[in-house]
């Protein structure tokens, strides 16, 4: 039987990704007989609160890939307006393709299946440099990251990143 697409072209992605690391993450497989979930060790950005940290998250795959984005869920803990208290994380790239039914986001903002895993995860990594208070996931981290950065969200955020070292 034959491999679908989509396992054709997460198992590409995937070979590009070991064979040329790109800085800031690295992925692998959860599983090696599974390419539909992925983990991703990602590196918190230099210069950003979160620098010095490794969060681990995983990427699940739908069959349909890239039809539709995958789904991605931080497995460390982290404090962050666009990844709600379970983990998941919320950026319009991760959205299904189409008209947002709340006029948030512009098609183009959403998934398109010329994204890839690279493209998600520096996605991700910007995410974490520069939040979007203003569609947040944590409404309560967003509140934080807007009226005490330097405080309360700071606090929060550095103790994600001790934990995150001892993980």
């Amino acid at each position: 039987m034959t491999e679908p697409r989509s396992a054709l072209l997460l198992r590409r992605q995937l070979t590009e990704l070991n064979k040329s690391p790109v800085d800031g993450f690295s992925a692998g497989l959860i599983r090696d007989n599974d390419l539909y979930r992925w983990e991703v060790m990602i590196i918190g950005p230099p210069d950003t609160l979160y620098e010095g940290g490794v969060f681990k998250a995983h990427l699940t795959f739908p069959k349909d890939y890239p039809l539709r984005p995958p789904k991605m869920k931080f497995i460390t803990d982290i404090w962050h307006p666009n990844v709600d208290k379970n983990g998941d994380v919320c950026i319009s790239i991760l959205h299904e393709p189409g008209e947002d039914k709340y006029g948030y986001e512009k098609p183009e903002e959403r998934w398109l299946p010329i994204h890839t895993v690279e493209t998600i995860m520096i996605s991700v990594i910007s995410m974490l440099a520069d939040p979007n208070s203003d569609s947040p996931a944590n409404v309560d981290a967003a509140k934080e990251w807007r009226e005490d950065r330097d405080g309360e969200f700071k606090g929060k955020v550095a103790r994600c990143v001790r934990k995150s070292q001892d993980d």
